[in-house]
């Protein structure tokens, strides 16, 4: 979809709220700062670092879960939805660090796990007590099989089947996950009821929205349906992927729990839903939900997937823009805790052309902590292998230790990030590659994410412009950000050799506003510009003729 002057105008007339403009940080609190030195990171050291997210420029940090967790997948098994795990520190830690993150300007997200809970959180243990107790409905129980195997063919996310046996009652319990994670029913109106009342809990307290985990897992099937085989199955897979999940996941009535959410979070004045959602295009626009009513950002995950060459990402981003609903708002991502760092999917010098990538396209981008420094995926010993995922189904690279390592502040010991041997290890580069080194470094990739989001704040059409396919070729993407006073282009270079790009067609006055090498002006010579290696630009256009780019 190519967005004329008049797209941009109405784009820019829709923006109202500040998660359409903002840009997101996720932090992984395990792994940010370490206040009191038990290795692990804590609400207090979040509270340390503010001054630094608030210098860097993003407007919201995303914190994955901090709730009390026997910690069986790190947080993702809530025991209390309405708490903070004491490792990460208390209630009032929490509230001081609102109320500080609030003072500079910043917002607050948290992440919503409403798909299980931990097999220890009160409700489940109610639930396993006996068939006839009030909330064995709040879990998904089920006969076995006339052979007392398991009900169906589910399979578990993190291996094996998704069927726990319960000795006890003479049932077995669903997990989409480790059996310590068993789901809950969403077809329940109390756990309906009790979840709203969750999401109340924190939205009293201030927080801006939530980041929804697994969203598209919520509802399964009524008839407990086997679910077909995946024909694209090939042995040396993972064995969840022999099949696929259309009765496991992305169920129609999804939908509806969906809009409850959503009109929960409309009780109070501009808070954002996220959705966490791995679907192809065409489903997961539907998250925006009927009349908009649904999520307000159902996480765009193409870049994270995509094959990085600019043909493959100039044909996601057009396929994603056309898939859009009307009105419905864009979002990027470039990397989170369940996917390999970006920095080593592309390298390090391609890894600053994806950061511009990311905070140039259209939408609200997500970083992840850690990227904007060039932080890269850390091997793991084998003895220091956390991950259970890792654990349960190894050696086929399904390990997310190596994205979720410490963050790097300095080159004191440990990285700065605290006074005891860090849950994962630090990277052995980490004495080149952290905070306090590139913010000496005018040519770093953290002065190139400060610089870029700084742009960011200073052209509304990088913030909220429309967006337009701008024809390339080879490992060239271009497109063009506007609104009706206003034209960037933005031209990247996805290959390790020389390019050019003609920029005849685009007007008459260029000026360069970046490039991500943060030295010299690009190479525009007789209307042609020469992209050094690696290397993505930011120009400013003059005023649009009548003839399109």
């Amino acid at each position: 979809m190519n967005h004329d002057s008049n797209d941009a105008i109405n784009t820019v007339a829709a923006v109202t709220h500040w998660w359409q403009r903002g840009v997101i940080y996720q932090i992984y609190p395990r792994s940010f700062r370490d206040s009191n030195a038990d290795g692990i990171g804590d609400l207090r050291g979040i509270t340390e670092k503010l001054e630094y997210c608030a210098g860097l420029g993003v407007d919201a940090l995303w914190l994955s879960p901090i709730y009390p967790s026997p910690m069986a997948d790190f947080g993702y098994d809530v025991t209390d939805y309405a708490g903070v795990a004491p490792m990460f520190g208390t209630l009032g830690d929490f509230d001081a660090l609102l109320q500080q993150t609030t003072q500079r300007g910043m917002k607050i997200i948290l992440d919503f796990v409403p798909n299980h809970t931990s097999n220890q959180h009160p409700w489940f243990t109610a639930s396993r007590s006996s068939r006839s107790d009030p909330k064995r409905d709040w879990y998904l129980w089920h006969d076995p099989a006339p052979d007392g195997g398991p009900p169906n063919n589910w399979l578990s996310n993190f291996g094996g089947t998704a069927w726990e046996w319960d000795a006890a009652t003479q049932q077995y319990y669903y997990h989409s996950f480790l059996k310590e994670q068993p789901d809950l029913n969403w077809r329940n109106p109390e756990v309906v009821a009790a979840m709203h009342e969750v999401l109340r809990f924190w939205l009293r307290r201030g927080v801006a929205g939530f980041r929804i985990d697994v969203l598209w897992l919520l509802i399964k099937d009524d008839r407990w349906r086997d679910n077909p085989p995946n024909p694209d199955y090939t042995p040396g897979m993972p064995l969840f992927q022999s099949q696929l999940p259309v009765y496991t996941t992305d169920r129609p009535e999804n939908q509806d729990v969906v809009a409850g959410l959503r009109a929960v979070v409309d009780e109070f004045d501009d808070r954002v839903l996220i959705g966490e959602i791995y679907l192809p295009l065409n489903r997961l626009v539907a998250y925006y939900g009927k009349n908009l009513k649904g999520v307000q950002l159902p996480f765009n995950f193409q870049l994270l997937q995509s094959p990085w060459d600019a043909r493959s990402i100039a044909d996601l981003i057009d396929r994603y823009e056309s898939a859009l609903p009307v009105g419905g708002w864009p979002n990027w991502v470039l990397g989170n805790h369940d996917n390999p760092r970006i920095a080593s999917k592309v390298g390090a010098a391609q890894a600053r052309v994806a950061g511009l990538i990311l905070l140039t396209l259209r939408g609200t981008p997500t970083m992840y902590y850690g990227d904007e420094i060039g932080m890269h995926n850390v091997p793991i010993p084998p003895d220091r292998i956390q991950d259970p995922l890792e654990k349960n189904v190894p050696g086929k690279g399904l390990g997310r230790d190596p994205s979720r390592t410490p963050m790097q502040w300095d080159t004191s010991l440990h990285a700065g990030f605290g006074g005891h041997e860090p849950w994962l290890p630090i990277a052995a580069d980490a004495a080149q590659i952290n905070v306090a080194v590139e913010d000496r470094d005018p040519g770093s990739i953290l002065s190139l994410y400060r610089r870029l989001l700084e742009l960011r704040r200073q052209h509304a059409a990088l913030s909220i412009g429309g967006y337009q396919a701008v024809a390339a070729r080879g490992a060239v993407l271009a497109y063009v950000r506007h609104t009706h006073d206003e034209r960037l282009l933005v031209v990247t270079n996805l290959g390790v050799e020389s390019a050019e790009f003609g920029l005849q067609s685009m007007g008459r006055a260029h000026s360069a506003l970046l490039s991500t090498y943060l030295e010299g002006e690009p190479d525009i010579t007789d209307g042609i510009l020469s992209l050094r290696p690696n290397e993505g630009v930011v120009i400013e256009l003059g005023p649009e003729t009548s003839d399109r780019p």
